[in-house]
């Protein structure tokens, strides 16, 4: 077995070893689902390890026949692009695992299996270079969240895991007629069946039918974001889920769709992407204001870092669509700050949830002096999420901005307001919630976090500051996969463009 297959797989062998365990026995089930995932955490430690910096294709390559003269087969590989994404999942899993120690009541046997297969399903997404497996992996990632909201989410979880099922459902019929489309155009254009990525990259397409297959894809992509206005799912699936829930929806699934695009939509069809990208660029600066415009006046914690990262997740898309250097590496650093950020607000308002029952914002204030650590702890990463200087955020905006102004210096100035207003949404919910007098006695009685709590954020402070001080490790690691992917996009765009005639001449 690959090391990629290892990965992947490991976590369902978990949770198939998961089922065959005594029910009574809560404490060895965390035990164990937590040992699973730290182990596959070292695995994908060896895969950075194996990972050869400079090397712009594929490494750690796996492909076995699958389903004969179907033409899909089981590919695997890694490069710049997913390499991280990688660590971000196995690490926010087994966070995520660790959070939920004693937040979690009823059903630990289930809700620990639930997590396992979905990091089955997330680990898949990132590394399948077949369109089929890449399929398979999306949609099980569907049914493990569906039930982690569904059934240990909040009062109104089945209203807010329906919605999330559906929407996704819908972007992914979408993708499906698209993938079936792709097939066959290939094979009548080539002669051959074949769903491998790689492969597809280099089929021909007629100006509208390529429109609408990057339509198809974007938009089961854009939902998964969540992209302006595909939006609405996001915040009740955020509020009703689970801590854990929250924090892996936040941390990796949402990346799955700027991975997508990424991956799928824009080298499969890159006349069409510079067809769309003025709208795409306007709908990424409407999430970034919109999302910060309605995080300001949002009373709950949860939800107001749901909104906030529907803004935090347009930068990356702005970013991707600046069609450059800067502007691709700072989408992909914004992907991973995002999900190190926003992750850590969320473990951290499940923490004080836990003790107070309320995430209203309202029922706090002077938190400081009763809870210092934690207080000190969020106040790190509530700067990180502003793009503080020295901290993570700070690396990823930037290089966004730069890229974006390169060659759209109107939208970048409106997409900068949305620092601004990051800076003071964030900044008043924090003066709100944590400074002033500590009036409420409930909140006087609360206990600061214990050291399990601490060793749940610690790990995310520490590559808060490594990734803004030194970002260069990623940097390097990304460079060389983003250059040859812009190389063959403008290669192709190109040979589009000169093979099509113009418009004039096919109406004559």
């Amino acid at each position: 077995m690959g090391i990629l297959s290892l990965l992947v797989f490991l976590p369902t062998a978990g949770a198939l070893a998961l089922l065959a365990w005594p029910r009574r026995n809560e404490e060895g089930i965390k035990w164990f689902a937590m040992l699973v995932s730290v182990a596959d955490l070292l695995v994908s430690v060896r895969v950075l390890q194996l990972f050869r910096t400079g090397e712009a294709r594929m490494q750690l390559e796996e492909r076995l026949p699958w389903l004969g003269k179907l033409g899909a087969s089981y590919h695997l590989g890694v490069d710049g692009i997913t390499l991280f994404l990688l660590l971000l999942t196995t690490l926010l899993t087994s966070l995520a695992i660790l959070s939920s120690w004693t937040s979690v009541h009823k059903k630990i046997k289930e809700y620990m299996i639930s997590l396992l297969m979905l990091e089955t399903g997330m680990l898949g997404v990132f590394v399948s270079l077949d369109l089929v497996l890449f399929y398979l992996f999306w949609e099980a990632m569907l049914i493990p969240m569906y039930l982690l909201i569904g059934v240990w989410g909040g009062e109104r979880r089945i209203y807010a895991a329906v919605k999330f099922f559906l929407y996704t459902m819908a972007g992914s019929v979408l993708m499906l007629v698209a993938i079936l489309v792709l097939y066959f155009h290939h094979h009548a254009q080539t002669g051959t069946y074949t769903t491998d990525l790689l492969a597809l990259y280099g089929t021909r397409f007629g100006a509208s039918m390529e429109a609408w297959l990057f339509l198809a894809f974007f938009v089961a992509f854009a939902i998964k974001v969540p992209m302006f206005p595909f939006h609405t799912w996001l915040p009740d699936a955020h509020v009703e889920a689970p801590t854990a829930g929250s924090v892996i929806l936040a941390g990796v699934l949402l990346k799955m769709g700027t991975y997508g695009m990424l991956r799928f939509a824009m080298p499969l069809f890159p006349h069409a992407t510079l067809q769309f990208m003025p709208m795409v660029l306007v709908l990424s600066v409407i999430g970034i204001i919109y999302g910060a415009m309605v995080a300001m006046v949002q009373p709950d914690l949860k939800k107001l870092v749901a909104y906030s990262s529907v803004s935090h997740l347009g930068f990356c898309v702005l970013g991707m669509f600046a069609l450059n250097t800067q502007g691709l590496q700072g989408s992909l650093m914004q992907m991973l700050n995002h999900g190190v950020s926003t992750g850590a607000l969320f473990l951290l308002v499940g923490m004080i949830y836990e003790r107070r029952h309320t995430r209203m914002i309202s029922e706090f204030g002077g938190l400081w002096k009763a809870q210092p650590i934690y207080s000190a702890m969020f106040m790190v990463v509530m700067l990180s999420s502003v793009g503080l200087p020295g901290t993570n955020g700070f690396v990823g905006e930037f290089l966004v901005l730069v890229g974006a102004f390169e060659k759209h210096r109107w939208i970048t100035v409106f997409a900068s307001t949305g620092v601004i207003l990051s800076a003071v949404y964030m900044l008043w919910m924090f003066q709100r919630a944590i400074f002033g007098k500590l009036e409420n006695p409930k909140n006087q009685e609360l206990k600061d976090i214990n050291t399990r709590e601490k060793w749940v954020l610690i790990p995310l402070l520490v590559l808060i500051f490594w990734m803004g001080i030194y970002p260069k490790p990623v940097l390097s690691r990304m460079e060389p996969s983003v250059n040859l992917l812009l190389r063959d996009f403008q290669g192709r765009a190109s040979e589009v463009t000169m093979a099509r005639p113009p418009a004039a001449e096919v109406t004559r």
